[in-house]
């Protein structure tokens, strides 16, 4: 009897075994994709301080939002939708307005990161209206 449990304990352990060092390989190939993703440069780091700002990714911004491409228009539409069709006067979700407000947030910051930087105005002279400029 000794025997036969002996067995039960030593296959249940070979399964256990088994199933967490698939699950740490697919874990480490996610990952891998993840960084892939991310980029190694100075641009994936950047998105990787967003998403622990936002407390979220892109990927998940656009899922809430129900938008496939960043354009600007669409996501506005969207984000208006949602957040009012869950406003808490109505009967909506508190919780749910406050992830579509987050999505958009993070939507947001990826446009303005991405964004080119300003061409500077010339200095010729003063300004008409801005009496600092000298």
């Amino acid at each position: 009897m000794a025997k036969y449990i002996a067995q039960i304990i030593v296959l249940g352990t070979q399964i256990v075994g088994r199933a967490f060092a698939r699950a740490l390989k697919q874990e480490i190939a996610a990952s891998q994709e993840a960084a892939k993703r991310a980029g190694g440069d100075q641009q994936g780091q950047n998105r990787v301080a967003a998403n622990l700002k936002a407390g979220m990714t892109l990927e998940e911004a656009q899922q809430i939002l129900n938008v496939t491409k960043l354009d600007p228009q669409e996501i506005q539409k969207s984000y208006e939708h949602l957040f009012m069709v869950n406003d808490k006067a109505k009967g909506g979700s508190f919780y749910l307005q406050s992830k579509v407000f987050r999505a958009k947030e993070r939507i947001d910051q990826e446009f303005k990161q991405n964004k080119p930087p300003e061409k500077p105005q010339d200095d010729a002279g003063p300004a008409e209206g801005h009496p600092e400029r000298k």
